[in-house]
């Protein structure tokens, strides 16, 4: 039986066409971008042209993109980067308390260093509050860091207005937006962005590789040294076919972005309304509307995430849980947990992501396995807690 993929935020599945254009740079075409011969120079070529796509895909010039090994790289180098070259006239930094770990973990290295991390709240819906921003913002703030979309709920935050009170107040803006970029609009001038990241596996490319768009005429310090790659930002003979491979998921990613938003949109909403319609005391995370269109984010309560997806996989399918059970404990998602999601309710978080390869009768077969796994493990925490057992709670 072949597994119902609905776990798309995690990563997604290569395309055959990236997979085309990629294998050649594998092979024949070996050639280093740095050197200055016949297929170096054919490397660099197929290099710049990635670099014209994965730009394009967001508004930008391809001067402004810098290629990465991926969306955690990205947002080291935005983070550590401008903290770096601007520590000088300011060491405060702004972001909110669910962002991408590679975003929190730089934050809490940086506290580390001595600069002033302001983490903001979120609703319970899971938005960042732009008044919020504004009043967190004083003489020493250098950057604002807010993810485009949350990677767990799918909630879009309102990073047109926060990016306009970062250029109001002259403070720098990032935004993280690999949960974004191909499944919904993503312009960095619309957005006020000065630095922005993006991950080529979330959108059909290969793992491995990203990007990290930088506002010219913005200063930046490397993160690694020892070569003249990326003009000095990220040193290191470049990937070359994945960067091939991530620059034609771009491109393919552009051109279908609206209907298959739209398809999508319609499936998740398809999948949520059978999935509510047979289950009691199941809720959705996240804002109603606001949302990115391939994301439901539910949780059911009194029972376990990760039962759930074990139990789903052994039907055939795969989605991820929001929480994790260690030695007894339940560590609680911390998206979640900022949401104010009680206790009971959080523990039983899942997150289904839907993509392109999905179909109708899959969002059946998954709203029904799942209404069947939650009646069987609820029937089994009865039994449970009949005999005394102890759960994982």
């Amino acid at each position: 039986m072949k597994t119902i993929y609905l776990d798309h935020c995690a990563t997604t599945p290569i395309r055959g066409e990236v997979l085309e254009c990629m294998l050649p740079y594998l092979q024949d075409r070996f050639g280093n971008p740095s050197s200055i011969h016949g297929p170096g120079k054919a490397a660099r070529a197929a290099v710049e042209e990635a670099r014209e796509r994965v730009a394009r895909l967001i508004g930008a010039k391809a001067s402004e993109i810098y290629f990465t090994s991926g969306g955690t790289e990205a947002n080291n180098i935005a983070l550590q980067g401008i903290a770096m070259a601007c520590g000088g006239r300011g060491a405060h930094i702004i972001t909110s308390a669910i962002e991408h770990h590679s975003v929190l973990e730089t934050c809490r290295f940086l506290q580390g260093a001595g600069f002033r991390v302001t983490f903001l709240p979120v609703d319970g819906r899971g938005s960042v509050n732009p008044k919020d921003v504004r009043k967190a913002i004083n003489r020493k703030t250098i950057l604002i860091s807010i993810m485009h979309a949350n990677n767990e709920v799918g909630t879009l935050q309102p990073v047109e207005e926060i990016g306009k009170i970062a250029a109001e107040k002259e403070v720098l803006f990032h935004t993280d937006a690999v949960q974004t970029a191909g499944k919904v609009a993503v312009n960095v001038k619309a957005l006020c962005a000065d630095l922005l990241s993006l991950s080529a596996h979330k959108i059909c490319g290969p793992k491995g590789v990203g990007a990290l768009y930088v506002k010219e005429g913005i200063s930046i310090r490397p993160l690694i040294h020892g070569g003249h790659q990326e003009k000095n930002i990220r040193s290191g003979t470049e990937n070359v076919a994945s960067i091939v491979g991530m620059g034609k998921a771009c491109e393919l990613a552009m051109k279908e972005r609206g209907t298959e938003s739209e398809r999508l949109e319609k499936l998740r909403n398809l999948l949520q309304d059978l999935i509510l319609a047979s289950l009691s005391g199941a809720a959705v995370n996240g804002h109603a509307e606001n949302r990115l269109p391939h994301v439901l984010s539910l949780s059911v309560q009194d029972l376990m995430g990760e039962d759930m997806v074990r139990e789903m996989d052994k039907a055939g399918i795969a989605l991820s849980a929001g929480s994790a059970c260690t030695s007894n404990n339940v560590e609680i998602s911390h998206v979640i947990s900022a949401m104010g999601i009680p206790p009971e309710q959080a523990r039983g978080t899942v997150r289904f992501s839907l993509g392109r390869d999905n179909t109708r009768e899959h969002i059946e077969k998954a709203a029904h396995a799942f209404v069947q796994v939650i009646e069987r493990l609820k029937t089994l925490s009865e039994l449970e807690d009949s005999l005394g057992k102890r759960r994982c709670y």
